[in-house]
């Protein structure tokens, strides 16, 4: 009987082994290759920087920041392996010691409810996100633990922890202990206290379970127990465990790193461009580190200032659009319905959404909320907007017409009416009570463009009145008419031939054939001519647009073209005599890139917004600056005798320098005694610019620049309506110019235009001044009548017929 059970027990054992065996060849046979870890790079999360190296924008899908395992500091890690894994640095993948562990005690607690715990070391964990998933099966398991025993052999124990460090999922979207530092502390790892190290280290198990915002109790006892196992395995000593657990679970509140709170229509561009650059997976989790031209300050002003602006043409021309909702105001449910109302996007921070609770015939008193602290209780306000305020400005709008100014307070708004308000004091209120100012959202639009001349980076970019309303970026997406501002170009094309600034044009009506039998008669600016000749000069500082055909017609509309598609602003410009005027189209981007070759001696120029990509290990992949520097890579010694390195700038000449200053002098009388005058009042240096405006005041325009700057600025509806009638560039596109110039300039000396060498300057005497004028060498006495009678003059090529209005075409 003894032999039987002895000769069973050993068939039973080799049996087993046998199918243990089997069962793990099974197992294994297609268990998924592990080797690629030793060169895994997590995806992690790309950064975008301004030019002042404040952080713009975080792209990613997994927000994530890779940390090499000698940058995590030693308590750090410390603290997540007496959290996961006491036995990580002895064990070989697998550990019996916490399998036994794990199995009693979940054998005790059988039939009690409880969860079963596990005993899954790091390893097993790395195993488990990265090869074989998270099913909760025993074949799993088994996967994991061969796995897991592999890795081990395969990878230093180093690795296998910074792979687990940098994947972990740690809550608030964060991933890796780099990123969840940065979301709780809005710390650096290097920074963070024991209390703090603890506590991430607390969180793998459940994240949500252990936010602090939610569950600050369990948050703090999962801590606290983290505290004590770091104390059984040495790694923090009886004293630093005490203090730890005296400190808040976040002292310093959840927070993302602090970005710039401007640029948004900016930073989408620099996203759109990095993904036909590099590709939305290389954009989104490459690491790349990326710096941008933006200035932050110079940001900021330029969208505030095209507020302004929007908002100050609305109260003049726009009527009263009404309100933005409706709620109960009996005192018992405008908090609520107030505080359920969702906000509409675009309108500043510093406007209130408030519920009409009162009207009289002088004044209404209007409730809103207030939030001191985001996570306390709402605080109801209460302001009282008085009729004087909106009775000049407030009418009605209906089909885009404007009805009467309201003759009292409930002509505007009502008990109930959600309107935007802005707290303006108390100076005025009855009773000492909080006087407000009634706002709203303009449904007008602009677009602003600032950039460097000498390098084409875009320092600042306003494509519209608020990103949040319209990611539409109409200083780079929207096709407008340039009018005006396209005519230096023309006058560009006869400086080119030689023709001198003082050639005189006769400004007298024209008559050209459009192909089709039809005639076209272009006329001045409120069809006024003077039927004189005026120097080319008078014409470009009045925007004639008569003497502008005819400077065509004198150099050949094939010349206007090739000059527009050289400098970028319409590269395929129809050959027909209206584009002279501005009737093609083109983007602000495009107008301040071409004027910005007027500015730096006749260099293309091609915007860019950034400067440089880094990858994840910090090598520069791309630059936009392609100037070559002779020198830069000699060793001192000789460096020392060849000199200091030298820029070589081998951008193309795409006109002559003597023909870009002769434009730029003339754009100068422009702003001195033209049509673009309210560009420069009072701010004292030299600029040049030129105002546009289009067929019926669709489109307002002033394009302008120093030395060292150039604004480009357009004003007009998304839908293109007119502005209203005088409404001119020089009247609302240039005071913004002015304004960002201004913001752009303040502080900084006035610099002058550089005469380039060979340039002929001569005073004349003009119109009764006394003015210096360029002129190409020898050209200063070939001045001649041009443009004799009134009809004749070529068709431009014909084709069909341009939609530019008889009168009128660019403006102004």
């Amino acid at each position: 009987m003894v032999r039987f059970l002895a000769t069973v027990a050993v068939v039973g054992v080799v049996g087993g082994g046998i199918a243990a065996y089997g069962a793990y060849r099974h197992v294994s046979a297609d268990l998924p290759d592990y080797r690629w870890l030793a060169d895994y790079q997590p995806p992690q999360m790309s950064r975008i920087y301004a030019a002042d190296s404040r952080l713009m924008a975080e792209l990613a899908q997994e927000r994530r920041v890779f940390v090499p395992i000698d940058d995590i500091p030693r308590r750090v890690q410390q603290a997540f392996v007496s959290a996961e894994d006491q036995n990580f640095w002895e064990h070989r993948g697998v550990d019996p010691f916490a399998l036994a562990r794990a199995a009693l005690t979940n054998l005790e607690q059988y039939g009690t409810g409880r969860r079963a715990i596990g005993a899954s070391t790091i390893t097993q964990q790395v195993a488990k996100n990265m090869l074989v998933g998270a099913d909760r099966t025993i074949m799993r398991k088994v996967r994991e633990a061969i796995l897991a025993i592999r890795l081990e052999e395969a990878l230093p124990k180093e690795r296998v922890l910074e792979i687990y460090l940098n994947e972990i999922f740690l809550g608030q979207q964060a991933y890796g202990v780099a990123a969840a530092a940065q979301n709780y502390f809005g710390k650096g790892l290097d920074e963070l206290t024991l209390a703090e190290a603890a506590f991430l280290a607390a969180l793998p198990k459940a994240p949500n379970n252990y936010n602090p915002a939610r569950y600050p109790e369990a948050a703090r006892a999962r801590r606290d127990w983290v505290l004590d196992r770091m104390r059984e395995d040495g790694a923090a000593t009886e004293e630093e465990v005490r203090a730890a657990k005296a400190e808040p679970i976040v002292p310093r509140g959840m927070r993302r790193p602090e970005v710039v709170p401007v640029g948004q229509y900016f930073t989408e561009e620099v996203r759109r461009e990095l993904i036909g650059r590099f590709g939305p997976e290389q954009t989104n989790m490459g690491g790349l580190v990326v710096r941008t031209s933006l200035d932050p300050q110079l940001q900021g002003a330029t969208e505030r200032i095209l507020r302004e602006h929007l908002m100050a043409y609305d109260r003049r021309r726009g009527g009263w659009h009404g309100v933005v909702g409706h709620v109960s105001p009996a005192a018992t449910e405008w908090l609520p319905q107030l505080a359920d109302f969702a906000r509409p996007g675009g309108a500043p921070p510093e406007w209130k959404l408030a519920v009409v609770l009162e009207v009289r015939g002088g004044d209404a008193r209007l409730g809103w909320v207030e939030r001191p602290d985001p996570r306390g209780a709402p605080q109801p306000r209460s302001g009282v907007l008085n009729f004087s305020d909106v009775s000049g400005w407030a009418r009605p709008v209906r089909n885009e017409r404007l009805g009467g100014l309201p003759r009292r307070m409930q002509d505007v708004v009502s008990p109930g009416d959600l309107v935007f308000v802005e707290p303006a004091g108390s100076a005025g209120a009855r009773g000492g009570t909080e006087r407000v100012q009634l706002r709203q959202m303009p449904t007008i639009e602009g677009a602003v463009v600032a950039l460097d001349p000498a390098t084409g980076r875009v320092l600042a970019m306003a494509g519209g009145w608020s990103y949040d309303r319209s990611q539409f970026n109409r200083a780079t997406q929207a096709q407008r008419q340039p009018g005006s501002s396209f005519k230096p170009f023309v006058y560009l094309a006869a400086l080119e031939q030689g023709i001198p600034p003082t050639q005189r044009y006769l400004d007298a009506p024209i008559e050209l054939p459009m192909g089709n039998g039809q005639m076209w008669r272009p006329g001045n600016y409120g069809d006024r001519s003077t039927n004189q000749y005026v120097t080319m000069r008078r014409a470009l500082e009045r925007s004639l647009n008569l003497v502008t055909i005819r400077i065509a017609q004198d150099v050949g509309i094939d010349r206007v073209a090739d000059v527009a598609a050289r400098f970028g602003i319409m590269p395929n410009m129809p050959r027909v005599y209206a584009m002279t005027l501005g009737a093609g189209e083109t983007t602000v981007l495009r107008m301040a890139a071409g004027y910005a070759a007027f500015a730096n001696g006749g260099r293309e120029v091609t915007p860019s917004l950034i400067d440089s990509v880094q990858d994840r290990l910090g090598r520069v992949i791309w630059r936009s600056d392609t100037r070559r520097c002779d020198g830069c890579s000699a060793d001192p010694p000789a460096s020392a005798t060849a000199g200091p390195p030298v820029l070589r700038d081998e951008r193309r000449q795409i006109t002559d320098p003597i023909a870009a200053y002769q434009i730029t002098n003339l754009m100068q009388g422009v702003v001195t005694n033209g049509t673009g005058t309210r560009a420069a009042e009072g701010l004292n240096r030299p600029i040049a610019g030129k105002t546009g405006t289009t067929n019926d005041y669709h489109d307002n325009w002033f394009v302008g620049f120093t030395p060292d700057i150039v604004v480009a600025v357009w004003v007009g509806f998304d839908d293109p309506r007119s502005l209203g009638e005088g409404e001119t560039g020089g009247g609302n596109a240039a005071p913004i110019f002015h304004d960002v110039l201004e913001a752009a300039l303040r502080g900084s000396p006035a610099v002058p235009f550089r005469a380039p060498p060979g340039v002929a300057l001569v005073r004349i005497s003009d119109g009764g001044k006394t003015i210096t004028e360029a002129f190409r060498p020898g050209t200063e006495n070939a001045a001649r009548p041009v443009g004799g009678g009134g009809g004749g003059g070529g068709g431009g090529g014909g084709g069909a017929p341009v939609a530019v209005d008889s009168g009128l075409g660019g403006l102004y």
